[in-house]
């Protein structure tokens, strides 16, 4: 087994699939009502290829795998690729990113076929707006996705929400609260602007180390990412002068960017990812496939590397591992943002956060 390392010696060791750009939803944030021109299903990577990609990886050092959209649950089969890559020798910590809806009906298949645990995206908990916001969604939906994913064992399942001041900054507190009495994991990303893209208009999505693309709310006149945004600072102030101190807590699992805390008596957790006020870049330690076999060394710049025409030309292991360094060689030393450098050639939704 080697050690992935990129140019700036950051180890690299976590892969997120996007396995299709197809969603459920038709969030306000994300999707017009009709929803958007998708990809042929020929430009998308078959599961074969996908593990293929993936047992590459694996045997240069990548052992931690996580799927992502669009929303993974729509795409048929999902249960199979998971007992693919399961199998895959050095993956050892298999996980999923979804909108929840679609978790109660596939739990259980989820956990037997070897996923580890499972991210849901959870911008507010009332109903109404709920429905608002994804048009098709239903919050009561959501929540028995929870339930039925803790109940699977897909422990633990952390909830990711986007704080954005004037859209659900009333609710950062009832979230947090819930973190007392139920074992929920909730954690606030701030709001940074992520450009759509061909003239779609800006997005504000979660941290770069652990956004999730439900988590993404459309820049509009009166909620512009710059008017929308709550420093990490603020959300944990907040929160301590209505519910008492936070105490710092070990992570349940993983080694990403958030930064945790417990109230007194909770049995779950608080984070706080800040992408903006406290950048993470110099611990950035993964490396993201597009739905249509694009490897992006960031997910806030456009650089690409296609996979999918050497993979369909016959490409050995030996070939897309080279195709994999080059990749993480070319990661940048961090985002741009700052200078006013978005990403154009991608929306969120096709990157898969």
């Amino acid at each position: 087994m080697f050690s992935l390392s990129d140019a700036y010696n950051r180890q690299i060791n976590y892969l997120r699939l996007s396995v299709t750009d197809r969603c459920n939803f038709r969030c306000l944030y994300c999707l017009p009502p009709e929803g958007v021109p998708w990809r042929p299903h020929a430009e998308i990577l078959r599961f074969e290829e996908i593990a293929t990609v993936v047992r590459a990886a694996a045997a240069l050092g990548i052992s931690k795998v996580r799927l992502t959209g669009g929303e993974p649950l729509v795409r048929a089969g999902i249960v199979d690729l998971v007992a693919m890559l399961a199998a895959i020798p050095g993956i050892d910590d298999l996980s999923m990113t979804t909108n929840g809806a679609l978790l109660a009906r596939h739990a259980a298949d989820l956990k037997r076929a070897g996923l580890r645990r499972v991210n849901v995206s959870l911008d507010t908990l009332d109903a109404g707006r709920f429905q608002r916001i994804t048009r098709l969604g239903s919050l009561a939906d959501v929540l028995a996705g929870i339930a039925a994913a803790q109940e699977a064992g897909l422990l633990p399942v952390k909830l990711n929400t986007v704080a954005v001041r004037g859209f659900n900054d009333d609710e950062l507190v009832a979230l947090a609260a819930r973190t007392i009495g139920e074992d929920w994991h909730v954690r606030f990303i701030e709001v940074m602007p992520v450009g759509g893209g061909s003239g779609q208009q800006a997005r504000a999505g979660g941290a770069c180390q652990d956004v999730d693309t439900p988590n993404v709310l459309l820049a509009t006149a009166e909620h512009s990412p710059e008017a929308g945004f709550i420093a990490v600072a603020e959300i944990k102030a907040r929160i301590e002068a209505a519910l008492g101190a936070l105490t710092p807590a070990r992570p349940t699992v993983g080694n990403g960017p958030a930064r945790y805390y417990r109230l007194a008596g909770a049995r779950g957790t608080i984070g706080f990812i800040s992408p903006v006020s406290e950048h993470f870049c110099d611990q950035c330690n993964r490396l993201r496939l597009t739905a249509d076999g694009h490897l992006r060394p960031c997910l806030l710049a456009d650089g690409e590397l296609d996979l999918r025409t050497p993979l369909r030309q016959g490409a050995s292991q030996a070939d897309l591992q080279a195709l994999l360094r080059q990749a993480i060689q070319a990661k940048p030393q961090g985002h741009r943002l700052a200078e006013q450098v978005r990403p154009q050639v991608r929306a969120m939704s096709q990157i898969g956060g």
